[in-house]
């Protein structure tokens, strides 16, 4: 008589969510993937997605450590929230859905969009403060 197999768990999932997907959510996304070394399946999008991310959001990042030049606007899509265990939107309001029954969080944050580089590193710093007390919260040990 055979067993079984247990399933393997999958890594949880978080998708960052703001209206152009060109900014806020790139860097959420990045800082996530970043601090958890992979531990977490990591998407972002927009309900209105711009048509490049902000140059200036990707100069921040870089500052930091972190490259997310490859990333590129995504369409939010119904299959992207129902893959993901957390679902926070980035100060977009009622541009962006409420999905019940998600781990569901709003970040009010400022948009990055036209701003220079001065008033973008507070926005990337709040991220990145978000983003570690989001793992502190799955308890999840950031690693750097």
């Amino acid at each position: 008589m055979s067993e079984t197999p247990i399933p393997t768990p999958t890594k949880p999932s978080a998708l960052f969510v703001c209206v152009h997907n060109a900014g806020r959510s790139q860097m959420a996304a990045g800082f996530l993937r970043a601090l958890s070394d992979g531990a977490f399946d990591v998407r972002s999008a927009g309900s209105m997605p711009a048509e490049q991310i902000n140059p200036v959001a990707v100069e921040a990042m870089l500052e930091v450590g972190i490259d997310i030049r490859d990333e590129r606007p995504k369409v939010l899509r119904p299959e992207a929230v129902e893959a993901s265990d957390a679902v926070i939107t980035m100060g977009c309001g009622d541009a962006c859905p409420y999905y019940p029954g998600k781990n569901y969080q709003d970040w009010e944050l400022d948009d990055p969009a036209g701003q220079g580089i001065d008033a973008i590193r507070p926005i990337r710093d709040e991220i990145e403060r978000r983003v570690r007390g989001l793992l502190a919260e799955l308890g999840v040990e950031p690693v750097a």
